[in-house]
């Protein structure tokens, strides 16, 4: 069982940020942990689709493959971290995160700006640890 924790003696989630973000997450009983690399949005053609939003959906579509590849789903995972290269792209991450990834029991997540990604033509890599 997987339990969310956002207590009362730490900042509270913000409502922006309300089913796509969590504190904490715990992991009560022995599981099947899956540890997922960084998903890019490069398609199944190898093209890397021209902006943010392309990539980011290209790159969550991946995830969710592999989730289900795994027999696990967005429900399993416990913690995604999110690179960006540019901070502009942040609301837009946002939206498509309540969008796509809206959870009544949603992921400890952390978000990321860096300098560059594999391939400067990348604009967005998404890791993910889940368990069953």
């Amino acid at each position: 069982m997987i339990t969310r924790t956002n207590p009362s003696t730490v900042r509270p989630v913000p409502e922006t940020f309300s089913g796509i973000y969590t504190h904490a997450t715990q992991l009560h009983h022995p599981a099947r942990v899956i540890a997922l690399s960084g998903q890019i949005g490069v398609g199944l053609d190898g093209a890397i689709p021209s902006g943010f939003e392309a990539q980011c959906h290209t790159a969550m579509d991946h995830v969710e493959a592999l989730l289900a590849a795994h027999q696990a789903s967005l429900g399993d995972v416990l913690r995604v971290t999110y690179y960006l290269t540019r901070a502009q792209d942040l609301p837009h991450l946002t939206r498509i995160r309540q969008a796509r990834w809206l959870s009544d029991t949603p992921p400890a997540v952390t978000t990321l700006v860096v300098a560059g990604l594999a391939n400067p033509d990348l604009l967005v890599e998404i890791e993910v640890l889940a368990a069953i």
